[in-house]
């Protein structure tokens, strides 16, 4: 044998042992803990800290939920809000006045008369929040789950604490645990403080979950009470801290992390990578391709901005997909199912063994998985895809009245479904199709099958609609319309055939997690209120070693490097830094446990400290919608002592320095 054969060997053996021998650590569920089972021991102990629950209550009330979407939090006693720059853009144009463009130029409020009322906008505050596992269980015994939900919701809207309070009914490890939370809304919300879009989205897409990065991505609104004062929040808000953090700083994120899918199972898991992701990046890739050439031909600040939308979660999904091909990820999810498996095997039979009947439901779902998503009839995919489902409903509908209706509508959308322009999306359709199916289509023309089609021609459409529907197939649009459309179909009612047992059996394997684990192990992201430890972190990339923390002088060389040309370029009157900005830090990372919502959360110390802001993640945290590892997921943030620096140095900002308390 080859002394190189030999060796390839060795290393694959040994690669394959690594993997096979995978330990699994509670931590890849990962460390978003609730606040009413909140881990004091392990912090006070991992972190050397003398934490309370008194800490706990002022953290929690210090954080906010923004509208529906974000994180936000206390950081004055005059009820000074701390959010995203991105959470705050798309509230920002009812607010101009006049000619105004204040993504272009920001905002400050020289004067807290200036601050301006978004209508609508509201912040919730976490008030109480409790364990009624036992309690809900209790009535469980003579009510349905339902009426023991909707009898204790009312129980406790009676209850003096709560009386004045929304309350919301929490469910945790799919019925292992229940928790009702009692929030504060504050709806009289006024902007005070907006980065120009330059600096708030510096880096743009490219530099999206990346890092290092250099992004003052912050936004700062107040909340007004009754009477249109400044809300008094002297007894909750984090105190502004701009030199807050170092390596090995132990930091807590505060906020609502929206959705986690770490409970999965491996088959689903594996449907994800085979099916499921694969789908979702070939729509997204062809939306890209079809929305590019529109640019070319008819450019619109709405079609770049759905460009970037769509390039945002193609790098996303991409992370996902990596993640789930990951084979020490994998085998490290294997072992906990392994374990919670054989911990519970006594609990099931063949025929109610949650695992089992989940293998036996994603070998039905698997063939037709993709088509949910590839063939919807998606704004992404062109008119001509709409006309593809009138067509097939047209055909496939026995209801008189309604074929009426859906013939107008083909009528409407035939012009502009074969016109040329159509051609990219069609043929996007089609290929996206033939990587899914076993049945591919032989005639993958676009062009041939738009020249060809009798939808061009009105009168054509007239007697179409009048045939026998059984002579109807010949035109190669209708060909098209029934095999494609069939195939989506059939895979929309297999998943509502199919949706609400797999829940039953999702439930009944989060039961298991939680009986083996306890509340060691979080409950996914359901977007209420967590608080995620970690330490503040470097970590290797691309052969050398990312800082913990990056500079203005970053920003400052990414402009010029890039010709200063969108999205790095700047405004003029940053154009000119003194030294004093230059060194200041802008974004720092650190190892926190992080998803989508958590955007706009607070990154405090120990002491209670605002240090930073959560606005991203590194590349390496894409897998954590399914697993988090803090090896190499990190958040990303934007430091405090950036935020002072931008406010002192450039926007000149003295009323709300003072307000902080980080100037005189």
């Amino acid at each position: 044998m080859k002394k190189n054969t030999l060796l390839f060997i060795i290393v694959f053996l040994s690669g394959l042992i690594q993997v096979q021998a995978q330990e699994f650590s509670k931590f890849d569920f990962g460390r978003m803990w609730t606040f009413e089972d909140a881990p004091l021991d392990y912090f006070n102990s991992t972190y050397d800290l003398d934490l309370d629950q008194a800490w706990m209550d002022k953290v929690r009330k210090s954080a906010l939920r923004f509208s529906t979407f974000c994180s936000a939090s206390f950081v004055s006693d005059q009820g000074l809000i701390m959010t995203n720059h991105h959470c705050s853009r798309g509230l920002i144009p009812p607010l101009q006045k006049n000619d105004e463009d204040l993504l272009k130029y920001g905002f400050y409020a020289q004067n807290q008369e200036d601050e301006r009322k978004a209508e609508g906008l509201f912040v919730d505050q976490l008030i109480r929040a409790k364990d009624i596992t036992a309690e809900l269980k209790n009535l469980q015994n003579n009510l349905s789950e339902k009426e023991a939900q909707d009898s204790l919701t009312s129980l406790y809207e009676e209850k003096p604490e709560w009386k004045d309070l929304r309350l919301q009914l929490v469910t945790y490890y799919s019925g292992g645990r229940y928790a009702i939370y009692g929030y504060k809304r504050y709806s009289d919300i006024r902007l005070v403080l907006l980065p120009e879009n330059d600096l708030g989205y510096f880096g743009g897409d490219p530099d999206n979950f990346t890092y290092p990065r250099y992004n003052l991505d912050f936004t700062f609104w107040r909340a007004y009470d009754d009477q249109g004062n400044p809300l008094n929040t002297a007894d909750f808000y984090f105190p502004f801290n701009p030199d807050g953090t170092a390596e090995g700083t132990p930091v807590f994120v505060v906020g609502n992390p929206g959705r986690t899918e770490r409970y999965r199972t491996m088959t689903q898991l594996e449907y994800d990578r085979n099916v499921r992701l694969p789908a979702v990046l070939s729509f997204i890739k062809s939306g890209i391709r079809a929305l590019e050439h529109q640019m070319e031909t008819n450019p619109s600040a709405e079609t770049e901005n759905a460009i970037f939308s769509l390039k945002n979660g193609e790098k996303a999904y991409t992370g996902m997909l990596g993640g789930l091909n990951n084979e020490v990820y994998m085998a490290r999810k294997k072992a906990a199912e392994n374990k919670i498996r054989a911990a519970t095997e006594d609990q099931f039979t063949a025929e109610n063994n949650p695992w089992e009947q989940i293998d036996a439901i994603y070998q039905k779902l698997t063939p037709y998985g993709g088509f949910s998503t590839l063939l919807n009839a998606s704004p992404y995919r062109g008119v001509v895809t709409r006309l593809l489902h009138k067509i097939y409903d047209y055909m496939s509908n026995e209801n008189d009245s309604e074929v009426t209706s859906i013939a107008a509508e083909i009528k409407t959308l035939a012009p502009q479904a074969t016109d040329d322009d159509q051609e990219i999306y069609l043929q996007g359709l089609i290929d996206d199709y033939n990587k899914f199916s076993d049945d591919a289509i032989s005639q993958d023309k676009a062009s041939v099958i738009l020249d060809n089609t009798l939808f061009r021609d009105s009168d054509q459409i007239e007697d179409w609609l009048k045939w026998d529907k059984n002579a109807q197939q010949e035109d190669p649009l209708v060909a098209l319309a029934v095999q494609l459309m069939s195939d989506y179909e059939r895979s929309v009612e297999l998943s509502q055939q199919y949706g609400k047992e797999i829940q039953g059996y999702n439930e009944n394997i989060a039961l298991a997690a939680f009986q083996v684990f306890g509340n060691q192990l979080p409950p996914d992201a359901t977007f209420t209120l967590r608080i995620s430890d970690g330490l503040v972190q470097g970590y290797a990339y691309n052969g050398t070693v990312a800082p913990v923390n990056t500079t203005y002088f970053g920003l400052y060389n990414r402009y010029y490097s890039h010709q200063k040309e969108f999205p790095w370029e700047l405004p003029q009157a940053w154009l000119n830094p003194s030294m004093d900005l230059l060194k200041t830090p802008l974004n720092f990372i650190s190892t926190n446990d992080i998803i989508g919502g958590n955007s706009g959360s607070a990154v405090i110390n120990a002491q209670g400290e605002a240090v930073g802001l959560a606005f991203d993640g590194n590349i390496q945290s894409l897998p954590g919608n399914f697993i988090f590892d803090d090896a190499v997921n990190r958040t990303v943030s934007v430091h405090s002592g950036g935020i002072v620096g931008a406010m002192r140095h450039i926007y000149r900002a003295k009323r709300l320095l003072r307000e902080l308390k980080v100037e005189h």
